[in-house]
């Protein structure tokens, strides 16, 4: 599939075929996932994979799916993996504070932005693009802060890493499309601008 064939037909899928992915499939997807770019090749990027499928529904119920609601029902837990992209802020920390980004004074620079949620945004597009390449959907599930500390303990995700969210892969089914696509696309003109604001 060409790359722009790829971004196309990404969207937010919201159900999908229980399991029926190869391991060696979804191993390819979390291994493109790791090729995202970090500040200072910090690397503070890191992706929970869950195939088991009881594994899969504890993880969505800490999420808050609801299998009997008539527009997802059981999304988040039916699909062939879970991928939780995890993120340290201090890992950027520690990377900045070393002999070649320290400054004259030997200081960590003044983050003018938090690059680490940046980096991970990066993390999880790629494996949004690398589940459409393989003919598979993605989607995305937050949740609020009680759902992130849950999920920490469940998974026994180290205090340093923050996991993002919930990102569902596998084969596609037809689903309820999101009514916030009636909005459609800002006109490319006032998305764009050349040279200057």
């Amino acid at each position: 599939m060409e790359f722009a064939d790829v971004v196309m037909k990404r969207r937010a899928v919201r159900r999908f075929e229980e399991g029926g992915v190869d391991r060696g499939v979804i191993e390819r997807i979390a291994r493109l996932a790791q090729r995202t770019p970090s500040a200072g090749f910090s690397q503070g990027q890191r992706l929970i994979v869950v195939r088991e499928p009881e594994q899969r529904r504890q993880v969505a119920q800490i999420y808050g799916e609801d299998p009997d609601d008539e527009l997802s029902g059981p999304w988040i837990s039916e699909c062939a993996a879970q991928f939780i992209p995890c993120v340290s802020e201090e890992i950027y920390h520690r990377r900045y504070q070393e002999a070649d980004k320290i400054d004259e004074e030997g200081r960590e620079i003044d983050w003018p932005i938090p690059y680490w949620w940046v980096d991970i945004g990066a993390t999880m597009q790629n494996v949004m693009l690398a589940a459409v390449a393989e003919g598979l959907g993605c989607g995305f599930a937050g949740g609020p802060a009680e759902s992130i500390a849950e999920l920490k303990a469940h998974l026994a995700i180290p205090d340093e890493f923050w996991p993002i969210g919930v990102m569902p892969v596998g084969k596609p089914l037809r689903d309820v499309r999101s009514p916030s696509l009636k909005r459609g696309w800002v006109p490319f003109e006032d998305f764009a601008r050349w040279e200057r604001w």
